[in-house]
């Protein structure tokens, strides 16, 4: 059997098969000697199609091997972003407009041939993106802006309500739990905080979060920027703590989180988040605030998860994540421990510029007269970098910033100019894309593309190159 499978032909092929399908019922029983029976025959029909000369194809085989190939082609998200699909599709195109031709010049004279329907087997969705991709050829890309911007960016007032709620309640929940447990612990008021609350969240309403303000002494702490640490980064600075000599450790209560002379931020966020991840009830919290709510397990930070069953919402069920950060505010620094972001230093608090960026847009929007086409700008592109796998490294600061940049620049701002801003966009993210380096706007030393790889900035560069001609892309 070996010498003879070793010789090239249909005899060494059909030798292997028989011996195979002859001893599998031996080892397998009749069940597995029939899906080994059906598998054996899909390769052997591979290996005779693989053998078989082109010209031996019928056209409606020729078409429906294409579709097999671009389903192959549709498995793998590396080769969408390459355009292989396109070649695929205009293969398949071709091939269709030839097997129509065909029929119609066999077939007796009869009336023009109408275009085919889409087979049922393709479903809704599939049906309804095609029409979304008709409509995109009809109207101009101002219109398309508009459509896509009423229909697939914007958040119901009732959505964003029910969000904030859900978010506020377990806020609630959170800071009796810490008050009951530590009750000598300084703690703010918790606020909520992020896009959620700014009006900047688009698609969904999923992700917000919780500030935990540290009262802190004044006269006993000071912030250290980051240019002026041996880090070197922008925003990651540090809180040293003061007057040692004169008010020694353990006159003021953060003094147990100490590393070196600096509040630790990681042992703060592991102080706050130790008792809420294993000791609050969260079978009771979930029943009183009728939601499953649940800490996310194997995050670095303080995440919590909330899902909305069906009965309690218009839709089929929501998510929502809530990051509860705790907070520094010394002077005109607010600081937040965040590890996910700062890594392995303990003594590390990020300096966030979301606050000053949003502040910033408001102001230049205002100024404009109320138009308000940066923030819906910015907000487009959120929802295309979110429903865009290849742009889902894209974020809202890289965006703000870029149109921060933008407005330097460009002095119309009206609504009428909106599709030409969000071209321009377009177009300014390629540049920095290429360079490797998108300078922040209020630090300017802070380069925002820094975790980047080599291959997202190629697949994002490859997506907006493509976006620039075909904008359309974007916004099915």
């Amino acid at each position: 059997m070996y010498y003879s499978s070793k010789r090239r032909g249909e005899d060494g092929i059909a030798a292997i098969i028989d011996f195979l399908l002859s001893n599998a019922r031996l080892v397998l029983g009749v069940g597995g000697a029939a899906v080994l029976g059906i598998a054996t025959l899909a390769v052997k029909k591979l290996i005779e199609r693989a053998g078989r000369a082109p010209d031996d194809e019928k056209p409606d085989k020729k078409l429906t091997d294409s579709w097999e190939e671009l389903g192959l082609v549709s498995a793998s998200p590396k080769l969408l972003q390459k355009g292989i699909e396109g070649v695929v599709m205009k293969e398949i195109t071709a091939a269709t407009k030839k097997a129509d031709l065909s029929q119609a010049l066999s077939s007796s004279p009869t009336p023009p041939v109408t275009l085919a329907t889409p087979p049922a087997e393709r479903g809704e969705p599939e049906a309804a993106a095609r029409c979304r991709r008709l409509d995109l050829c009809v109207l101009t890309l101002m219109e398309r802006l508009q459509q896509y911007y009423s229909s697939r960016v914007c958040l119901s007032d009732e959505e964003v309500a029910r969000a904030q709620q859900r978010a506020l309640d377990i806020a609630t929940e959170i800071q009796a739990f810490l008050r009951a447990k530590h009750p000598d612990m300084p703690l703010g008021e918790m606020t909520l905080a992020g896009s959620l609350l700014d009006d900047l969240q688009v698609v969904k309403a999923d992700h917000t979060c919780l500030l935990v303000p540290l009262q802190l002494e004044p006269s006993l702490w000071t912030p250290i920027a980051g240019e002026d640490t041996f880090l070197g980064h922008p925003q990651y600075c540090m809180v040293r703590r003061e007057n040692l000599e004169y008010f020694p450790r353990g006159r003021s209560y953060w003094d147990r989180h100490l590393v070196g002379g600096y509040l630790s931020s990681r042992s703060v966020t592991e102080q706050l988040g130790k008792p809420i991840m294993e000791s609050m009830n969260w079978p009771s919290l979930s029943s009183t605030l009728e939601c499953e709510v649940r800490p996310v397990l194997g995050s670095p930070g303080l995440k919590l998860e909330m899902l909305i069953p069906s009965d309690y919402s218009c839709s089929n069920g929501e998510q929502l994540f809530v990051s509860v950060l705790p907070t520094v505010r010394l002077g005109e620094m607010t600081l937040t421990a965040q590890p996910e972001i700062t890594g392995s230093f303990d003594y590390v608090w990020y300096q966030s510029l979301y606050a000053s960026e949003t502040a910033r847009l408001a102001s230049l929007d205002c100024s404009d007269g109320r138009s308000e086409v940066r923030r819906k700008c910015l907000k487009t592109l959120k929802a295309v970098c979110r429903n865009c796998p290849a742009l889902h490294k894209l974020t809202g600061t890289h965006l703000s910033n870029v149109i921060l940049h933008m407005s330097e620049k460009e002095c119309d701002w009206s609504e009428s100019a909106f599709a030409d801003r969000f071209q321009q966009a377009i177009t300014e993210l390629i540049g920095y894309l290429e360079m490797g380096v998108l300078p922040s706007y209020f630090k300017s030393g802070v380069n925002l593309l820094q975790g980047l790889t080599a291959d997202d900035i190629d697949e994002m560069g490859f997506m907006l190159y493509c976006a620039v001609t075909e904008p359309e892309i974007l916004l099915i």
